[in-house]
């Protein structure tokens, strides 16, 4: 199969193609330097060049909660033409299947239970990624009405919670809470501090997922696309408080300091956890325990910061 992978060598992208479902596909993942997915006509020229049976699209301009709440618009924009550019495109050459990765951030902001499908733009957003997340819904509406309206084009939106694991970005300025945590507690074991910030009181929930499992359902189900609602989200289906991580990758990681608070510091939605039902039907569930995956990640970590 002719696959095209935007953002090939992001996070997502990157464990895509270390998965062994990658094995035995013609996989085009161009960087920014040779296609720039925010050129609407440079994308429709690309799309139509190659004609791939399947688009991942996993490309996206992310960062953390700092990078978010400076850079709103730009986030906004930047992942805006991006969406629109690469579905209208792939919808014109008649691509016949697309995966879109959303994201978590596309659900209200002040939802107690779990984060359902249907609850897409039903209430306000979490105002500190805002930009971000109009984008995703955005490319979400649109893979949907593409979807509806042309019954020769598959098209799927998957929403994941927030990833970790390998390959991921660990500057302290773009870089999301989990690889955060990790090289705080890294740097902190190197230079024998007793003890690491936390933003916020720490009560704050999260869902986490293993990246390398992201890359394992869309590899079980890439060639089997119809079977999946248009809207799905992929995730654990447990979270724990921020402070709860930290103990967590502090044991998985060997760090024996504690922790104090910064109460200054924004922390973002109270709490954020997808509603896995769909997903539990369709006979999938993560493969990758946190402890097991938090050492993975830190393994990443020391590469990383060796090189």
């Amino acid at each position: 199969m002719k696959i095209l992978l935007t953002g090939a060598r992001g996070m997502v992208g990157r464990n895509l193609l270390a998965h062994p479902g990658a094995r035995g596909h013609e996989i085009l993942g161009p960087g920014r330097e040779a296609l720039d997915l925010r050129d609407g006509a440079a994308s429709l020229a690309y799309i139509e060049a190659v004609r791939p049976d399947l688009i991942i699209h996993a490309a996206g301009v992310v960062g953390g909660i700092q990078a978010n709440i400076n850079e709103n618009a730009r986030f906004l924009a930047d992942n805006l033409a991006i969406g629109l550019n690469v579905l209208t495109a792939a919808a014109r050459v008649g691509v016949p299947r697309l995966i879109n990765l959303g994201s978590s951030c596309m659900y209200p902001r002040d939802v107690d239970g779990l984060l359902g499908e249907d609850l897409l733009l039903t209430r306000p957003l979490e105002p500190t990624n805002e930009g971000y997340a109009l984008a995703k819904i955005a490319a979400w509406k649109l893979a949907q009405l593409i979807d509806l309206e042309r019954s020769d084009l598959c098209y799927r939106t998957l929403i994941p919670p927030n990833l970790y694991g390998r390959f991921d970005h660990y500057d302290p300025v773009r870089s999301h809470l989990m690889p955060a945590i990790i090289r705080k507690i890294e740097d902190a074991k190197a230079r024998g501090e007793a003890s690491i910030e936390i933003w916020g009181d720490g009560d704050a929930r999260r869902e986490f997922m293993y990246a390398g499992d992201l890359a394992d359902f869309i590899w079980r189900f890439h060639d089997r696309l119809e079977v999946l609602p248009d809207t799905l989200n992929v995730g654990v289906g447990e979270d724990a408080t921020i402070n709860a991580y930290y103990r967590a990758a502090a044991a998985a990681l060997g760090y024996e300091g504690g922790f104090h608070h910064d109460l200054s510091r924004p922390v973002g939605m109270r709490r954020k956890l997808l509603d896995v039902g769909r997903q539990h039907r369709l006979g999938w569930t993560p493969p990758t325990g946190l402890a097991e995956g938090l050492i993975a990640a830190a393994a990443d970590y020391r590469t990383f910061a060796a090189s």
